[in-house]
């Protein structure tokens, strides 16, 4: 098959040179702000303990050169979300036919770009997806592969059995779903757990899950999008290699203090001092937060069907405005009590 990879992220990048080592076809359309290296790049995949692929593989930074080098039978749709409107304006002013713009498989965060993509190109083009294997990028075409787990397709387009076997081809495993929104949101309470508040307090995940009182923080973002989730007919799934509904159950029903003992040893085996997404944006000085498209998406949700979601907007509003410098980026610098003190729930 041949793709084209939309973004030339950790995700995007994992994703791409992982089936082009399986064999297929993949071209990648990176931004055009980009430093433009002409001819292929080496991109690397590193295993730890496992060794190393490689796979030479031509970068564009042109929407219309990118589509005229189509057909495609896919695309994969991994840039930030916060530049998802961007990317999809830059294809549908080039797209000159139904076969120059593929149907586009989104991988990204959140649970909100398959709808921004299906205004620009027809719900019926776009598939809903999600990544759990947790990708650093230390490199320009470097990624490691820190945890693997997986990867989920909605099971509903008629593509999805055809891009699960590439992917399965590929040494991800894949698993297709029924619902993509049960997907999207098992994914989306995923990312709110120990992010936006790593990146406001400059905090590992496993200081701030052993801290009483940032746990309520914690727990009470989960219950917020948990009972956003129920209104909507949605039920938690289990994702590959993370157990959803197991981790719902216990934020639901569990005494805080036994479920953060059940979390902290899970975050310690997972992510522990690991920095999330979030913290690694701010701290890279990126003026953009996806945190807009994380708790953000759980208040804007929670707006439409009248559920208070204090937690979340808290999260959201302050990291944005430390992203933007309308807040200092240190201004809660380990500082637990003051983020404490400004939430009212």
């Amino acid at each position: 098959m041949r793709f084209l990879c939309i973004g030339a992220g950790a995700v995007g990048l994992y994703a791409g040179a992982s089936l082009a080592t399986a064999g297929h076809q993949v071209v990648f359309l990176a931004r055009p702000s980009l430093e433009k290296k002409e001819g292929p790049q080496e991109v690397c995949i590193r295993f730890p303990g496992h060794g190393n692929l490689y796979a030479n593989l031509p970068f564009t930074y042109s929407a219309e050169e990118a589509l005229t080098g189509g057909p495609y039978a896919a695309a994969i749709m991994a840039v930030k979300s916060y530049d998802t409107a961007t990317a999809a304006e830059r294809l549908a002013a080039h797209a000159s036919s139904a076969q120059a713009l593929p149907c586009i498989l989104c991988l990204q965060n959140g649970v909100e770009n398959e709808a921004v993509l299906s205004d620009f190109f027809g719900s019926e083009n776009v598939i809903a997806g999600t990544l759990t294997s947790a990708i650093a990028r230390p490199g320009e075409y470097e990624v490691i592969v820190e945890r693997e787990r997986g990867l989920g397709i909605a099971k509903i387009h008629p593509l999805a059995a055809t891009l699960a076997h590439a992917f399965n081809q590929a040494s991800i495993r894949t698993r297709l779903y029924v619902s993509a929104e049960a997907m999207k949101w098992s994914k989306l309470l995923t990312n709110l757990l120990a992010n936006a508040t790593c990146a406001i307090l400059d905090m590992a995940p496993s200081e701030v899950l052993a801290h009483p009182g940032l746990y309520r923080l914690e727990l009470a973002q989960l219950r917020e999008a948990l009972r956003v989730m129920s209104a909507q007919g949605i039920q938690p799934v289990d994702l590959p290699g993370i157990p959803v509904r197991i981790l719902a159950w216990t934020w639901r029903f569990l005494p805080p203090q036994s479920s953060r003992l059940l979390l902290s040893r899970a975050i310690a085996g997972g992510r522990g001092s690991k920095m999330p997404s979030l913290h690694i944006d701010l701290h890279a000085g990126k003026h953009h937060s996806e945190v807009e498209y994380l708790n953000g998406a759980v208040v804007r949700a929670g707006e439409k069907l009248h559920i208070p979601t204090p937690t979340n907007a808290l999260l959201s509003k302050t990291l944005s405005a430390m992203a933007s410098g309308e807040i200092s980026p240190t201004a809660f610098a380990r500082q637990p009590q003051r983020l404490l003190q400004w939430w009212v729930y």
